[in-house]
This record gives C-alpha cells, sequence and structure tokens, in this order.
C-alpha cells in the first residue's frame, strides 16, 4: 500500500530558513545564538521559525540554563523521504507498463 505524503509537514520544509536550520540541526545540536549567527536571521524570525518546526515535530528542545538547544528529529526526516521513495519504487515498476487512461 502506498502511504501519502504528508503535504503540511512539506509545507513547514519548503521554508528557505527552515531548510537551513534543518541542515545545520543535522550536524549539531545548537542554540538560538548559534542559529542566529549561523543564518543571520533576526532573534524574533528565527524563534517563529524554531516554533513552527518544533509543533510540526520536527525538532526537538533541550533546555540548558537560560539556553535553548534545538535538536533535528532525524526520523520525521526520514519518514518524509521514505515517502518520496516509495513514490519513485512505484513510478519505476509502472513506467513500462503505464496504464493511460481515457479521456472522455
Amino acid at each position: 500500500m502506498l502511504t501519502s505524503v504528508d503535504t503540511d509537514l512539506l509545507r513547514v520544509l519548503a521554508d528557505p530558513l527552515r531548510m537551513r536550520i534543518i541542515t545545520l540541526l543535522a550536524r549539531e545540536t545548537l542554540c538560538t545564538t548559534h542559529l542566529v549567527e549561523e543564518t543571520g536571521a533576526r532573534q524574533t524570525n528565527l524563534s517563529n521559525h524554531l516554533k513552527v518546526l518544533r509543533e510540526a515535530g520536527v525538532v526537538e528542545t533541550e533546555p540548558c540554563g537560560r539556553f535553548t538547544y534545538y535538536r533535528l528529529r532525524p526520523e520525521v526526516i526520514a519518514s518524509v523521504a521514505g515517502s518520496f521513495t516509495e513514490l519513485a519504487a512505484v513510478a519505476r515498476a509502472t513506467a513500462d507498463n503505464a496504464v493511460k487512461r481515457a479521456c472522455p
């Protein structure tokens, strides 16, 4: 059975700054201060994007004193990648025997 792609999650991931944040967090756990330095985004803007990522379950937080560290949840990214891998496999398998639906 073909799984569906989570379109809400795709909308979350489609933003360029959020993709930059995800890319950075794939390499290491970072606090907001580090993310501001790395992205050049304003702290308030960055915090809003982190909130969206957190609410979507893409990142999780770890309080550390007065700082909050963010960590990527790789299983969420793997799930999205798996959905697209599955779609590609179905397309490959049916490419030679693709049925064209007749137009009315």
